[in-house]
């Protein structure tokens, strides 16, 4: 049964509960958008849309709530305010938006075991990165937020924002993902030339998971705060690792709580490049988060996407899979597995975006194609050369 750890452990990488609440709603003026995009609510001119965008780091402050009171290592606290942040911004640059965006932040707190200078420590890192997109002519304004104590109902703590930017129509990129398209993947791991260490590649997705099946049973026990008590104790911190355990990775040594904390990877700077030469001309792209590799399925009609030359699965991604033995056709369903954005462009431009790509340090490839079907479909290729299909 696909995702059956996931499901017992209180999440879905399908999310379909929501999208059963959600499917009457109004989509926005083109359904097939990353993005909902709205009208111009803001300046009522017809030339130009609306965006608001919300997201959260999920679970993964989980982690870094474990990995903090076990090292006392208050940095890492850094990484989350990335992940929620780039949840957001990702998202909206998937339809274009790589500018201009107003931000404001919401964190519930459960005061008597998150401290001030995690809240500073958030509120710092934010900056810290807006400061850095701003380098590449990405502007984004804080607008403030909201930081409350709630800790009757956040076991430790939440943190989210909510993003909303004005663009012109004529710049959106609405996925029209068609036959003949070649899928071009950038790599979620390694070092972009904007970052300060190596990166795991794990985004904000499958961290229920990936610290369950990766850490140790004693975590349960010297941390009870960190997973849901109604989780059936047998997919409870099930694995082997402790959080400072060393990993090698091309040499360096890598305390595994950190792998698998590495910060949400921002495309941005490498997204706006791209539609500096090419604006007008990507057909699709798609943010590969919730439902990672499956991801595509929500935006396509009548094609057959076949993943079938995928980029190298990265250390954390195999560390994962040893540690739990799941089914590859979970692990591509929760993990992103070595790339989390992808482009659907016509072939004769995959090779420019390509070395537009490694020109930040960030490996690409073509990692497969786009045919027409009766209905959407989406088929992984595994390393064992086991074919997965995946239907909406």
């Amino acid at each position: 049964m696909a995702n059956y750890k996931y499901d017992l452990r209180g999440v879905s990488a399908t999310k379909d509960e929501v999208h059963e609440a959600i499917k009457g709603m109004d989509k926005g003026l083109f359904p097939n958008a990353f993005c909902k995009i709205l009208p111009d609510v803001a300046g009522g001119d017809g030339e130009y849309v609306n965006l608001m965008h919300a997201d959260t780091a999920g679970t993964k402050t989980s982690l870094a709530y474990l990995y903090w009171k076990e090292t006392g290592d208050v940095s890492v606290w850094e990484g989350i305010a990335q992940d929620a942040l780039v949840m957001n911004l990702d998202d909206m640059a998937c339809v274009g938006c790589v500018d201009n965006i107003l931000l404001s932040s919401t964190i519930g707190r459960n005061k008597n075991l998150i401290t001030g200078e995690v809240i500073t420590a958030l509120i710092r890192a934010t900056k810290k990165l807006t400061d850095k997109l701003a380098t590449y002519g990405i502007n984004v304004h804080s607008a403030g937020g909201e930081t409350a104590d709630v800790g009757d109902v956040v076991r430790t703590i939440d943190v989210g924002y909510t993003a909303f930017a004005r663009m012109k129509k004529a710049d959106l990129i609405v996925n029209d993902i068609k036959p003949g398209n070649v899928i071009v993947g950038l790599a979620s791991y390694g070092q972009a030339t904007y970052e300060e260490t190596y990166n795991g590649g794990m985004g904000s997705n499958g961290l229920t998971s990936a610290r369950h099946d990766v850490l140790s049973k004693e975590y349960a026990e010297k941390y009870p705060d960190s997973f849901d008590s109604n989780t059936p104790n047998e997919v409870v911190y099930i694995g082997s690792k402790k959080l400072t355990d060393k990993i090698d990775i091309d040499g360096a040594q890598i305390d595994v709580g950190k792998l698998v904390l590495s910060p949400t990877r921002t495309y941005m700077p490498i997204i706006k490049a791209i539609l500096e030469e090419f604006s007008g001309q990507i057909d699709g792209m798609i943010h590969c988060t919730g439902g990672a590799q499956t991801k595509v399925i929500k935006f396509v009609d009548n094609v057959h996407v076949i993943k079938d030359n995928l980029l190298p699965i990265p250390p954390l991604f195999q560390m994962i899979k040893e540690e739990a033995d799941t089914d590859w056709r979970e692990m591509y369903q929760v993990f992103n597995m070595g790339h989390r954005l992808e482009l659907y462009v016509k072939p004769e431009m995959a090779e420019r975006i390509i070395e537009i790509s490694k020109s930040f340090n960030v490996h690409s490839q073509i990692i497969g194609r786009v045919e027409a079907s009766e209905t959407p479909k989406v088929t992984i290729v595994a390393p064992d050369g086991r074919r997965m299909d995946y239907d909406n």
